[in-house]
């Protein structure tokens, strides 16, 4: 699959720092390789959007909005049950523009500071919502205003996310992990539950299949097809436990693609079937 170079392929410049684009499509795509050059926001407006990064995952619908971290990830967008379009109205912007925002508010964050991720997901408020309108009635002014606007604009949304959010979304991107063995466990562990393949996941971790296979067995002492089955299976376990599932209603959940074979699966893994696990 083609590697998607954004916001290089939209044919905006890729010298402004910040940029605003209008996307519309009436096409969707699934699981995309996009390589992102800037932080985006992403402002679904029709359709629905699921992105996997290395740390984190969501899937939205046009009452939220995304902000995602420059780097590489898999995108599926959906188009819209009523109109058949998608659109999202994106807010490209530089690192550059994150340091002399932090600088010039003189912003810091707590000694404590959560675990950091590579998106986040918002709710859209009456405050967002005309934001967004603002950002399109100035992608239709002369690209010399715009510029200087843009930059305005965005402290605006940095500073009102920050007001109820805290700063540590603004400081995940501009964080980089210098332990490239940990940010790889990482991706591994937080993607465990998601169906992606292997040449999915080796693009997220930025990696040739041949080099992520055997970073993969160094690291966790197994197969990737086993490692996965293995955790997916102790989620089949839990859920079966703890959330009084059927067998019937986790089995393409878990990753297979009939009953049997995960029910033949979770006695080998557990030496009794699944619901004989749940009744003991």
């Amino acid at each position: 699959m083609k590697t998607i170079t954004l916001p290089d392929q939209l044919n905006l410049s890729s010298s402004k720092s910040i940029v605003i684009y209008d996307y519309k499509s009436i096409t969707e795509i699934s699981k995309q390789q996009i390589l992102l050059n800037k932080n985006t926001f992403s402002f679904l407006q029709e359709g629905t959007k699921e992105v996997f990064f290395d740390n984190s995952a969501y899937a939205i619908d046009n009452s939220q909005f995304l902000l995602m971290k420059s780097g590489h990830c898999l995108m599926t967008e959906k188009l819209s049950n009523d109109s058949e379009h998608y659109r999202s109205v994106l807010l490209f912007f530089s690192n550059e523009e994150v340091f002399n925002f932090l600088r010039k508010f003189k912003l810091e964050t707590s000694s404590n500071s959560k675990k950091m991720y590579s998106t986040y997901s918002f709710n859209y408020d009456s405050f967002i919502k005309r934001f967004v309108e603002s950002l399109l009635d100035i992608s239709k002014l002369s690209k010399s205003i715009q510029d200087n606007i843009l930059k305005i604009k965005l402290e605006e949304i940095l500073l009102y996310l920050a007001d109820f959010k805290g700063l540590d979304f603004v400081y995940s991107l501009i964080q980089n992990s210098d332990n490239q063995n940990q940010k790889f466990i990482e991706t591994i562990e937080n993607n465990r539950l998601n169906k992606l393949t292997i040449k999915e996941l080796s693009f997220l971790s930025n990696m040739s299949v041949s080099t992520f296979k055997r970073e993969f067995e160094k690291n966790f002492h197994s197969s990737p097809s086993k490692w996965f089955q293995d955790k997916r299976l102790e989620h089949s376990a839990f859920l079966l436990k703890n959330e009084l599932k059927r067998p019937s209603d986790i089995f393409e959940e878990i990753g297979y693609e009939n009953l049997s074979n995960f029910i033949q699966a979770f006695k080998s893994k557990f030496g009794v079937t699944p619901k004989q696990y749940q009744s003991s």
